[in-house]
């Protein structure tokens, strides 16, 4: 890492307010964008550099969080390493990602070749940090949508059984519970064999039927599967199945009615 902020000569520039969501500049495959609220910077890949962000303006490259003493000084910074581009926190404070991965303090990870939203996560608010790494060609600007008619979310598709079991099993999230959990499947079984009696509900049939969505569903969500996830799994497996769909809006507070509609 660099010893100080100091600016480079090269292959590097200084970026004023703005936010890395509005387009880019051309740019070199694998070129670093970060943007803070008061500005930003470019990196090339093969420009050697490392880009320091943190609290104390002199001492980064990129400045976050200014006013809020729980950032450090130097919190972070951003690296290129054999190709793709890593994120060290060097703060006190962990680092939030989109998806809810944190990283601690001493700890690293690879960023994508995509918009990253960071986020440094205060005790009193939290502090957004943009980062973006392009690829072959920068994205287009955002052309004018705000007449444009609203789009439905595709979502994957769900059997009616397969919607029903789920929501059963994920209607605390629907609610929605401050700090939702799958049901019990032996919940889940009296809770269908209350809605739709001579059945036969169990905990065993309703647990297969949401075993095989997730199988199903494994090709495009991480974490639905035993292997991805160490132990103990606990409810991780259903959970990670739940805030998938909801994610993308295949099921939503609308199908609750499901648990209060006879079955036609």
């Amino acid at each position: 890492m660099t010893g100080t902020a100091r600016r480079p000569r090269t292959k590097v520039e200084f970026l004023p307010k703005g936010s890395l969501a509005d387009g880019l500049p051309p740019a070199v495959p694998g070129t670093l964008y970060v943007q803070g609220a008061g500005g930003g910077i470019r990196v090339a890949p093969d420009a050697g550099f490392d880009v320091v962000f943190g609290r104390c303006e002199p001492d980064v490259h990129v400045c976050v969080g200014p006013n809020d003493p729980y950032v450090s000084r130097r919190h972070g910074y951003l690296t290129c390493e054999a190709g793709r581009w890593a994120l060290y926190n060097l703060g006190k404070l962990p680092i939030r990602l989109p998806g809810g991965q944190l990283v601690l303090t001493g700890h690293r990870t690879t960023l994508p070749v995509a918009y990253t939203p960071l986020f440094i996560v205060a005790p009193e608010q939290e502090h957004l940090l943009e980062v973006r790494i392009v690829t072959s060609s920068p994205p287009p600007g955002p052309e004018d949508r705000r007449e444009a008619d609203t789009r439905e979310p595709a979502g994957w598709p769900l059997s009616p059984l397969e919607r029903l079991v789920l929501v059963c099993l994920g209607q605390r999230y629907l609610r929605p519970d401050p700090w939702p959990q799958p049901l019990p499947w032996a919940q889940v079984a009296d809770e269908l064999s209350r809605l739709r009696p001579g059945e036969h509900w169990t905990a065993k049939r309703a647990a297969h039927i949401v075993t095989q969505t997730r199988r199903r569903l494994s090709t495009k969500v991480p974490g639905l599967l035993e292997e991805e996830i160490p132990p103990p799994l606990g409810n991780a497996l259903n959970h990670n199945l739940i805030t998938a769909l909801l994610a993308n809006a295949t099921i939503g507070p609308s199908d609750l009615r499901l648990l209060d509609e006879p079955p036609e």
